[in-house]
């Protein structure tokens, strides 16, 4: 496999594949509270992913100079350091955003998705691998509760970012706005999202079985005219 799809393997796995919530259901704490709304989401998945890039630049970068027995300790002050920042710049420039995501932005720092990437592969690779890594789970993270919290705005109150996309006259499904409303949109979003993975994979083998039947048909006839040529 080439440098450059293994790369593109790197990039996309948290789109779906390996999507935080869909695929490995990590920060569901987030996900199933503060997505009410799809700014919400967005807000929450963007905050999540800036400490994901820096907390995995930084943990891959000191790795080596980190004593095994304290690693946990050192990351997770790694990522509180992170989180004190978005938290403050947060509560700077955007205070409505900070003030309705409330307690989970500082709650990040105990996050499983963050400290599991941190342990899981930070810890393990290159600065740029570890880059590429907290992109493509931060922005398959960021995708999950936008779309999550989408579903949940427009059938709750039928608006989608704030703006009224269902006449005013729809009464709205309550039970999206509640806990119980998030279980129920997330389960089926996971079903979802593992039959569309299912079925990508399937079609990808399709595929490389084909790719792979017309390289030996290929050289099958390659073979057989290099026969006859030296019979010749």
């Amino acid at each position: 496999m080439s440098a450059t799809a293994t790369l593109r393997g790197e990039f996309t796995k948290g789109f779906l594949k390996e999507n935080p919530v869909f695929a490995l259901l990590l920060g569901l704490c987030p996900t199933l509270a503060v997505t009410t709304s799809s700014i919400n989401g967005l807000g929450m998945g963007l905050a999540t992913m800036a400490v994901l890039l820096g907390s995995n630049l930084v943990i891959s970068v000191i790795k080596n100079l980190i004593p095994d027995k304290v690693r946990i300790p050192c990351y997770i002050v790694i990522i509180a350091t992170f989180v004190t920042i978005i938290d403050l710049s947060m509560g700077a420039y955007l205070p409505e955003l900070h003030e309705a995501l409330g307690i989970f932005i500082p709650l990040i720092v105990v996050n499983c998705l963050v400290l599991g990437r941190a342990e899981a592969f930070a810890s393990r690779n290159s600065a740029f691998s570890s880059l590429v890594d907290a992109v493509s789970m931060g922005i398959g993270f960021t995708l999950a509760l936008t779309v999550l919290g989408a579903v949940r705005e427009v059938l709750g109150f039928g608006t989608l970012f704030g703006s009224q996309i269902i006449p005013e006259a729809f009464p709205g499904i309550s039970v999206f706005i509640l806990p119980p409303g998030a279980f129920l949109a997330l389960g089926f979003m996971v079903a979802a999202a593992r039959v569309l993975t299912a079925r990508l994979e399937k079609a990808a083998k399709s595929r490389q079985g084909f790719i792979t039947a017309a390289e030996a048909a290929a050289a099958a006839a390659a073979a057989n005219k290099e026969t006859q040529g030296a019979e010749a």
